[in-house]
């Protein structure tokens, strides 16, 4: 591949272990740090408890196969991200594993990647425009939409609303157009619910419910409640807000605030979705504050990633379990998608404190 994997190949016992590795024990495939293989892994931020989540699990199960991880953080900033990938490709890393801010503003940088013959694996977010990315690991992001739009539509009962002459107000916090997952997480939401918006069963009194007009840059919380304000302020003077069909728990978070704000209590509290089974959100769900979420146990990403990382730096070729779905407007991008699950108070203890994910005590109870 590089110097790296020269210097392995000519070590003789140590390269065997390495090029059996996939079924050997821990031991065969550590590697001396000075000629073991390096691994970039590039987050997007530490504001969000699950990029803190996703880069430490990888961390440490790349580490205990015996890669030297360098792992980064970007702050949201596109600028230092790119810098940060420069760096790495600069060092020679063995691999790329980059979770983007704006995959757009990566093009060029991934090209120098490419041109270093140093493979790029897409965390969670897809790498658009470019032909550098080998592999993609993330949830199946309209099976999110389909999972928060299917929760609506059961526990509001709207399949029976026409009937019964119901409809609720429903106002949208999609999220980034920087992200593609944010269009396929809206495309899997309206698949469900739009045939409800078009019947008249939900009722968006500010009239935005496009992707465009219902999307938030860079998923920030301070945008969420800003805009849930000003809906209320505009639209729902004389009439309560039912649902809140927001994208990420960050966004919960900020249309909770602007809730209370505006006098909400829990006599009119409207249904709160969100994504990410946060701790925070997680405690909101079980004190009322917060319906329902969508949790994607980034142990499981993280571990699929590695196994990814694992098969392309031994030679052999990573599961993926989808060919198709996921263009990149360059290449249709190979993928493995692991499966969401929706979380609330009825199932919470089952799936987050049983599966381990979270502790009673962790969640105050």
């Amino acid at each position: 591949m590089k110097k790296k994997l020269s210097s392995i190949i000519l070590s003789g016992i140590l390269a065997i272990g390495i090029l059996t590795g996939c079924g050997q024990t821990e031991d065969t495939v550590v590697v001396e740090e000075k000629d073991g293989y390096t691994v970039g892994v590039v987050m997007p931020n530490q504001t969000s408890e699950r990029w803190i989540n996703d880069g430490a699990n990888m961390k440490l199960q790349l580490e205990e196969l015996g890669y030297n991880v360098d792992l980064r953080y970007a702050n949201d900033d596109i600028e230092l991200q790119v810098s940060q990938i420069e760096e790495m490709v600069a060092n020679q890393v063995d691999c790329l594993v980059i979770a983007s801010i704006d995959s757009t503003a990566l093009v060029e940088v991934e090209k120098k990647a490419q041109e270093s013959q140093i493979p790029i694996i897409a965390y969670d977010r897809l790498l658009m425009d470019t032909d550098a990315v080998s592999y993609y690991a993330s949830f199946d992001n309209r099976q999110v939409g389909h999972e928060i739009g299917e929760y609506i539509e059961k526990n509001m009962s709207l399949h029976t609303a026409t009937e019964e002459g119901v409809s609720y107000t429903v106002e949208l916090f999609m999220g980034s157009p920087d992200d593609n997952n944010a269009y396929y997480l809206y495309n899997g939401l309206m698949e469900v619910l739009k045939p409800y918006f078009d019947s008249g069963v939900l009722v968006c009194k500010s009239g935005k419910t496009s992707f465009e007009d219902t999307c938030i840059l860079r998923w920030s919380q301070e945008t969420a409640k800003e805009r849930c304000a000003q809906y209320l302020d505009e639209f729902y003077t004389d009439e309560d807000l039912d649902i809140c069909l927001s994208a990420f728990d960050g966004f919960a978070y900020g249309c909770i605030e602007a809730l209370e704000e505006a006098g909400y209590t829990k006599s009119n509290w409207p249904v709160i979705t969100g994504q990410d089974a946060e701790l925070r959100a997680t405690q909101n769900i079980i004190n009322g504050k917060q319906t329902m979420t969508i949790y994607k146990d980034t142990r499981v990403l993280a571990k699929k990633c590695v196994t990814m990382v694992q098969a392309i730096l031994e030679g052999t070729t990573p599961s993926i379990n989808n060919n198709y779905e996921y263009h990149n407007n360059v290449k249709s991008v190979p993928s493995y998608l692991c499966k969401p699950e929706a979380v609330d108070k009825a199932n919470y203890k089952k799936i987050l404190i049983r599966g381990g994910y979270y502790t009673e005590k962790q969640l105050g109870e």
